[in-house]
């Protein structure tokens, strides 16, 4: 029974196999794809532009602020570490 399930699967995925190359073989197919793949790109690019015309940040633009805050909140906390080390630090006058 597994063999069979085994064997069963095996040439499942060999015929979806065949399909795809033969889609992508496919001139017309090619085509298609390719213009759907330009219309998305074409669609972000415009939701891009809106968002920026209207000062919406974009999920990216709040990434980067992010990465920046955090890597600013690094250094006052290295600072205030040091502060305090200083502070513990005996006067030598």
């Amino acid at each position: 029974m597994a063999e069979e399930q085994a064997g069963l699967r095996a040439r499942g995925e060999e015929v979806i196999g065949e399909l795809a190359q033969s889609l992508l073989e496919n001139p017309l197919f090619s085509q298609a794809l390719g213009k759907a793949l330009g219309a998305g790109e074409r669609a972000a690019g415009a939701q891009r532009a809106a968002l920026n015309a209207i000062d919406v940040s974009s999920a990216g633009d709040v990434e980067r602020l992010v990465r920046r805050v955090r890597a600013l909140s690094d250094r006052v906390e290295a600072l205030e570490d040091e502060v305090d080390r200083l502070r513990r630090r005996p006067a030598t006058d």
